[in-house]
C-alpha cells in the first residue's frame, strides 16, 4: 500500500509555475509540486512532508536531520514512522516535476499577498506566560519569510513555527508562535517578508492587560457589595412589614 501510495504521489502531482522573485533577483522560473500535505518547489530545491489528521498535523519529516518530528512527543507511544519514506516521497515529487517541467509550457501563477492576523492563546495578565501566534494565511507561492519584533526589536528566543498547511484552493497558510511575559510597557509585531507583497508587512499587536486587583480594592468591592445587599435585605423587610399592616388596617376597618 505504501509503494502504491509513492507512485500515485508522483502521478498526480500538481505542477504550478511560481512568479518571479523580482527584478533584482534571478529571473528563472520557479516550479511548485504538491500532492496532499507533500510539496516540493524548485526555489532552494527545498520540499516538505507532512502527515495531517482532521486538517491538524500529526508531524513532519526533518529533510535534513532525515529524522520524524512529532507535533506532540505524545504522538510517538502510539505510532511510528519510517522518515525514508518521507525522503522518498520528495525524490519521487522532484523527479516527476523535473519531468513535467521539461514536457509543458505552463502558464505564470500570479504571487498572492497573504493575510495576517496576530493574537494570544490566552488571556493576557501581566506577569504570567503566555503565548503569542502570528497566522499567516492565504500564501502563495509557500516561501514566506516570518519574524517578531519586540518594541521594533528582532526577537529570535522563544520562536516557534509549523509547516506550511495546505488550503482547498491550492494555497497555504502557516503558524508562528512567541512565548513571551506580557508587560504593559511591550508592543509586538509580526513582520511578514512575500512575493505578494510589495515591502514587508507588519502586523501590529499590543497586549490588553487584565491587572489583577490589589487586596484592598478587593476588600472595599466586597464591603461595597456586602453593604448593598444588607441594605436590600432591610429594605425588602420593612416593605413587607408595612403591606402586613396595611392588609391588617383594612382588615379591621370592614366594609363601609
Amino acid at each position: 500500500m505504501a509503494i502504491i501510495r509513492v507512485w500515485m504521489l508522483g502521478i498526480l502531482s500538481l505542477t504550478l509555475l511560481l512568479s518571479s522573485r523580482g527584478a533584482s533577483e534571478s529571473t528563472e522560473d520557479d516550479h511548485m509540486g504538491t500532492y496532499g500535505t507533500t510539496l516540493y518547489q524548485t526555489y532552494e530545491a527545498i520540499g516538505q512532508f507532512t502527515e495531517e489528521f482532521d486538517e491538524d498535523e500529526l508531524f513532519y519529516v526533518d529533510l535534513q536531520k532525515k529524522d520524524t518530528v512529532w507535533r506532540l512527543p505524545e504522538f510517538n507511544h502510539f505510532s511510528t514512522f519510517d522518515p525514508q519514506g518521507g525522503l522518498r516521497s520528495i525524490a519521487i515529487m522532484k523527479e516527476n516535476l523535473d519531468s513535467l517541467i521539461k514536457r509543458f509550457n505552463i502558464t505564470g501563477a500570479i504571487s498572492v499577498p497573504p493575510e495576517v492576523t496576530v493574537f494570544s492563546e490566552s488571556p493576557v495578565e501581566v506577569g504570567q506566560p503566555n503565548i503569542l501566534i502570528c497566522l499567516v494565511d492565504n500564501i502563495f507561492p509557500p516561501v514566506v519569510n516570518i519574524t517578531w519584533l519586540r518594541n521594533g526589536q528582532l526577537v529570535t528566543t522563544g520562536v516557534s513555527e509549523t509547516d506550511f498547511y495546505p488550503r482547498p484552493n491550492h494555497r497555504f497558510c502557516k503558524f508562528y508562535y512567541l512565548t513571551f511575559l506580557p508587560s504593559a510597557e511591550d508592543f509586538y509585531d509580526c513582520k511578514v517578508e512575500h512575493w505578494g507583497l510589495e515591502q514587508p508587512f507588519l502586523k501590529h499587536w499590543e497586549p490588553q492587560v487584565l491587572f489583577p486587583l490589589p487586596e484592598t480594592t478587593e476588600t472595599v468591592v466586597c464591603a461595597l457589595g456586602l453593604t448593598v445587599g444588607l441594605v436590600g435585605i432591610i429594605m425588602g423587610t420593612i416593605l413587607i412589614i408595612k403591606g402586613i399592616c396595611s392588609s391588617s388596617r383594612i382588615q379591621h376597618q370592614g366594609p363601609l
